[in-house]
């Protein structure tokens, strides 16, 4: 079976930017594949293409350069918060609003974004929404590890991955 729309997929793959030789930023193991409905557009346009028609046992090597990927990193994604959203019981909560922290936010739509914590100042946080891979080409490098069709459940409401608590999968203990 190949990969093609509406079929369920499953890939390991590396994760390195800008070359084959590039810093490794992500591994994907055979034993926790990344699996998806391929022609959903859940994931990037190019990256999907660049598996069409491959099979299970496939490798594949293909590089994204920054546009087709996150975009370039963009100035005017570093804002200026303030600071007083961060109150916690009308307290400023200094845990979370430190240098190098990731918070999950929302925008004015309602839109999920994380904001990587820049500098704090007295009225406001300096944040940074650029994708953490913005301004990088890609270069992906793994094996097709299974493809099969997508039930029609699947095609309606999406393909639930990972585990739940008390799923069978190990995380019973509540460490999920």
């Amino acid at each position: 079976m190949i990969v093609t729309n509406d079929r369920v997929v499953s890939l390991s793959y590396d994760l390195r930017i800008n070359s084959p030789d590039g810093k490794l930023v992500e591994t994907v193991s055979q034993e926790s594949p990344l699996t998806f409905i391929y022609g959903t557009g859940k994931l990037l346009p190019k990256f999907e293409s660049s598996l069409k028609g491959l099979g299970v046992g496939d490798n594949f090597e293909f590089s994204l350069k920054s546009d087709d990927a996150y975009g370039g990193f963009n100035d005017e994604a570093i804002i200026n918060v303030p600071k007083n959203i961060f109150e916690v019981n009308g307290e400023i909560d200094q845990d979370m609003v430190k240098i190098g922290n990731k918070i999950p936010m929302m925008d004015k739509s309602g839109s999920r974004l994380t904001g990587v914590v820049l500098k704090v100042e007295e009225n406001h946080v300096k944040m940074d929404f650029n994708h953490p891979l913005a301004g990088n080409d890609l270069f992906f490098k793994g094996v097709v590890t299974d493809v099969r069709n997508a039930s029609e459940e699947e095609i309606a409401n999406g393909l639930h991955q990972g585990c739940g608590c008390g799923s069978g999968c190990g995380c019973e203990d509540g460490t999920c």
